[in-house]
């Protein structure tokens, strides 16, 4: 009760508005945010399993903020679908659906590394209409809303640092924040473009992607490998990489991140399969695009 009454007021399906519903989408990751970095800075995670590999890790952590956030949803959006990546998916009937990562980057997080975050998006039949990833450590959250323009980055109107006391903004504590608009990369040239990726669970996967880096690292300026595919999108799309590409990422890892980067003006491309790569994508600068589609696409290593 005390949840939701600090929660705006439910939105029918009819009425919702794309910042209506990107508001509630920060709502929930916030909330979501506070809970996990409860837990990250006491250090007591529990009830750690492995899913698809003994790699691919998920806590109790995981399934408690996506509880959180479902049970929020339910309350203000009950009509909506949902697709989570801990509890699957859900029918709705209001055509619209949230795409829900609880905790992405739950091995960072279970090892106390500062680079994990909250992603939630709404999507209909033509894709995500609002999308939101929260970074709880340093109290930042990056949001976009289809047609709405440049996306937003709400920080802490003081820096803080990634460890120790929670930064204000994160959900713990208080303090002032501040919102602009996002400048992604304008860079052109992939000799001098700072990339970020991600490597999959599987080690066959993974040992055609080290073909890959192989071939790519002698190309570009350098690549960083963090472990958070929705923050490595959104620092794409604020500019702290010119760009991302990464194979078996889910929808639950991109809806919002993806959005986010498509109204910072940069180009969101497939990559397809090929030989043992699996299905992916790629963000950069338009003027990047092709080129680094041939650098990163495999063929090269195949």
């Amino acid at each position: 009760m005390g949840r939701a009454a600090s929660r705006a007021v439910l939105v029918s399906a009819d009425a919702a508005s794309p910042r209506e519903l990107l508001a509630i989408a920060r709502d929930e990751a916030v909330a979501a945010g506070a809970l996990l970095l409860e837990s990250y800075l006491s250090g007591h995670a529990q009830g750690v399993d492995s899913k698809s590999t003994p790699t691919d890790l998920v806590s109790d952590a995981d399934r408690l903020a996506e509880r959180v956030i479902r049970e929020g949803l339910a309350l203000r959006r009950p009509d909506d679908g949902f697709l989570g990546e801990e509890s699957g998916e859900q029918e709705g009937s209001s055509g619209l659906r949230w795409v829900v990562d609880p905790l992405d980057g739950t091995v960072n997080f279970l090892f106390g590394i500062p680079q994990w975050a909250v992603s939630v998006a709404v999507e209909d039949a033509r894709g995500a209409i609002a999308g939101v990833v929260h970074d709880p450590v340093r109290g930042e959250t990056f949001a976009a809303m289809r047609g709405g323009g440049p996306p937003t980055l709400e920080a802490p109107a003081v820096a803080s640092p990634v460890s120790g006391n929670p930064p204000p903004g994160s959900g713990v504590g208080s303090g002032s924040l501040q919102t602009h608009e996002l400048s992604s990369s304008s860079c052109s040239d992939a000799a001098t473009a700072m990339l970020a990726t991600g490597f999959a669970y599987d080690a066959h996967v993974r040992a055609a992607q080290a073909r890959v880096l192989a071939e790519v690292i002698p190309r570009v300026r350098d690549i960083r490998r963090f472990g958070s595919a929705a923050l490595d999108l959104a620092w794409t799309a604020a500019g702290r990489y010119d760009a991302y590409f990464e194979r078996t990422v889910k929808p639950w890892d991109i809806a919002a991140g993806a959005l986010i980067c498509e109204a910072a003006g940069l180009r969101v491309c497939e990559l397809p399969v090929h030989e043992d790569l699996p299905w992916g994508i790629l963000v950069a600068p338009p003027a990047l695009c092709e080129e680094l589609i041939g650098i990163v696409g495999g063929a090269a290593a195949g």
